[in-house]
């Protein structure tokens, strides 16, 4: 009878361990597929606002994907284009105050808790003035996409070729945080150029190398 409730008791605590197993080996990865990989960035920038409710182009920010190998990731500077000059009113209250008091408040730039971290990042000041005593230093964002170091990729290849960004980051304009989409492996990559050489892209026709010296030289 001992032995038998003993038996009864590895047995389940097996199935337990098994089943705890699985679950965990859910989120294993294989070498280089990163697919569904999104960390946290030290800012929280929303792709979802700027590229999707704003509309702003994809290189506007990355001004890279065009001319070079690389897209690039922005500067600050790039994004104080906009943010030394989109402003906001007041809050609610004082809107409603000044409003029924028919005073005049001239807008204040948008200063957020998010926003704060990259004017600490240029050693800005509440009012966007350098602060004394202060260096700039870079934001160390955290990259995503990230292919071997013996795998070569071209932007402006494919960029030119008119390939759209979303074909390989996926509907980056819907993602509140950056994620990875596809699986950016070799065999993705081979039937994709395999793929537009006989579709082309866009409707013009191109010729998509499946050369290994294309990629690995």
């Amino acid at each position: 009878m001992q032995q038998r409730i003993i038996t009864v008791i590895l047995l389940i605590g097996i199935c337990f361990g098994f089943t705890m197993l699985v679950y965990g080996m859910m989120d294993w990865r294989l070498p280089d597929r990163e697919t569904g990989y999104s960390p946290e960035q030290p800012i929280d920038y929303s792709h979802r606002l700027h590229a999707g409710e704003l509309q702003i182009d994809c290189q506007f920010c990355h001004t890279g994907a065009k001319q070079s190998r690389y897209a690039g990731i922005p500067s600050s500077d790039v994004c104080m284009k906009c943010h030394s000059v989109v402003t906001s009113s007041f809050d609610v209250l004082q809107q409603e105050q000044e409003l029924a008091d028919s005073e005049q408040r001239k807008p204040q730039p948008i200063i957020s808790d998010k926003l704060r971290k990259l004017y600490d990042s240029l050693a800005l000041d509440q009012d966007l003035k350098p602060k004394e005593d202060a260096t700039a230093t870079s934001i160390p964002w955290t990259r995503v996409h990230n292919l071997p170091d013996f795998t070569y990729f071209n932007h402006s290849a494919h960029v030119s070729a008119g390939v759209t960004c979303q074909r390989c980051h996926g509907p980056v304009e819907s993602m509140e945080r950056v994620r990875q989409v596809e699986d950016l492996s070799m065999g993705w990559c081979v039937n994709c150029h395999r793929e537009v050489n006989k579709a082309g892209v866009n409707g013009q026709p191109v010729h998509a190398s499946t050369d290994c010296s294309t990629c690995h030289y």
